[in-house]
């Protein structure tokens, strides 16, 4: 465990934002897949530091390097049949350089204290299925990967796609249409949030096998 004058943890700021971008590139390119746009990363900034942030995110500095060699990302969910708010870790990521200092550990057990501090019921992620030392890691702390539950994706194309054939619904489709009240607010509720050294996957919250 590194000391905390090796080792400094912090919540991320608006003026952290290119640092924090650039993590998530890293990320991107640790993993081989496409780093955030132009326009995306543009959202990125709104999302997470404008006047309804949708995410969390904390940064971690190695001694006397200007910049953060790490980061963790997360926000919170919702059980209704816990009826308690569920702590989703989107990302955690520590430069490769930085490795084997017990950054990505440090990170990963400041995301668990402050799921436990928030009364969060769950802390939950997911991990690319070829990131063998991440699973080790997961597993070492007693987390355990699901086999009951199959993770689904809708992207927004497939949003587009089945709210315009809705106007003409298949025959014998359970899809049927109905009226829906407007409520008081457009606003939802978010709490300002893969984990270890080595990265994970980049996928919606997969629901959890105990409700």
């Amino acid at each position: 465990m590194p000391s905390q004058v090796s080792l400094k943890l912090r919540r991320a700021t608006l003026e952290d934002a290119p640092a924090l971008i650039d993590l998530i590139v890293a990320l991107a390119q640790f993993e081989k897949l496409p780093p955030p746009n132009a326009q995306e990363q543009k959202r990125l900034l709104e999302d997470g530091f404008g006047p309804r942030p949708r995410f969390e995110a904390w940064l971690a500095f190695w001694e006397k390097e200007p910049k953060p060699v790490g980061y963790a990302v997360f926000f919170e969910t919702y059980s209704t049949f816990r009826a308690t708010p569920t702590f989703y870790l989107e990302d955690i990521f520590v430069l490769p350089q930085h490795r084997r200092r017990g950054i990505g550990s440090t990170l990963l057990r400041h995301c668990v204290q402050l799921a436990h501090d928030r009364g969060c019921a769950r802390m939950e992620w997911t991990c690319l299925e070829w990131n063998r030392k991440a699973q080790q890691i997961y597993e070492s702390i007693g987390a355990r990967r699901l086999l009951e539950w199959y993770l689904y994706r809708l992207t927004r194309d497939g949003m587009e796609s089945f709210l315009s054939a809705q106007n003409s619904p298949a025959p014998g489709s359970d899809l049927n249409s109905c009226n829906v009240e407007p409520s008081g607010s457009t606003e939802s509720a978010h709490s300002t949030n893969r984990a270890s050294e080595s990265g994970h996957c980049p996928a919606p919250p997969a629901p959890s096998t105990d409700p």
